[in-house]
């Protein structure tokens, strides 16, 4: 079982891009999903959740203010919406489904290929 996540691409510096994720396999409604992303020589981090019950969001201060998560369960497909973006943006983002939001990146599951986000002038 995987998500899929699209949407990447090449942005230059204080653009945008909005990222998809979405499964054929199950619906979402059915769990927090959360978007993570990795850049090269780092770990992978948690940039943002959202809760299945009343679409709760949770956004770290790295990026709060610049990215927001959002989700259409008649398209079963949540969104990252990223503005401003900025070249330490530049990962591969993952999407993964879990039961809680507030559960360690370890208890999320379902991750998928990821979609390179590249920021360059």
């Amino acid at each position: 079982v995987q998500l899929q996540a699209s949407g990447g691409g090449l942005v230059q510096p204080g653009g945008s891009l909005t990222l998809s994720c979405t499964s054929s396999e199950f619906n979402l409604d059915y769990y927090d999903i959360g978007w993570f992303r990795q850049a090269p020589g780092k770990e992978r981090e948690g940039i943002s959740c959202i809760t299945n019950t009343d679409g709760t969001t949770y956004i770290p201060n790295e990026v709060r203010g610049r990215f927001a998560i959002s989700r259409d369960g008649a398209k079963n497909t949540v969104y990252l919406q990223m503005n401003n973006l900025k070249p330490e943006d530049t990962a591969v983002y993952y999407c993964a489904r879990s039961k809680g939001c507030h559960l360690s990146m370890a208890d999320f599951d379902a991750w998928g290929q990821g979609t390179q986000v590249t920021v360059s002038s």
